[in-house]
């Protein structure tokens, strides 16, 4: 994913933590703001595993979001990993990340990248 898609400052993650509204699924929590510009943020916990563990689960993730960015609504998205996620491949991970898109109606008219 592009830098310029990542939510990285605490004040963000925070603001949307407080005003987002929530979809939920076994593995993952999707928050969303709306807003002008287009950001996705990750929350991985210790509980999910190792940081190897971790890391291939965030890798995965915002491999989903590469390719579906272009077809999201503008906005700040935080995506919170349950433990279940880590026993996930690649394809359940898109799965479940196009369920709850479709869930809140976040895909827009835009192309994918």
């Amino acid at each position: 994913m592009q830098p310029q898609h990542r939510l990285r400052l605490n004040r963000q993650f925070s603001y949307v933590y407080r005003r987002g509204t929530r979809a939920s699924c076994s593995d993952l929590s999707i928050l969303y703001v709306k807003n002008a510009q287009k950001r996705v943020g990750f929350s991985i916990g210790k509980k999910v595993g190792t940081a190897v563990v971790r890391n291939r689960v965030k890798r995965r993730l915002r491999e989903c979001f590469r390719h579906r960015v272009g077809m999201m609504n503008p906005g700040f998205y935080v995506v919170v990993v349950r433990p279940s996620a880590a026993q996930k491949s690649y394809a359940e991970l898109c799965q479940r990340v196009d369920q709850l898109l479709g869930k809140m109606k976040l895909y827009g008219g835009g192309k994918p990248l």
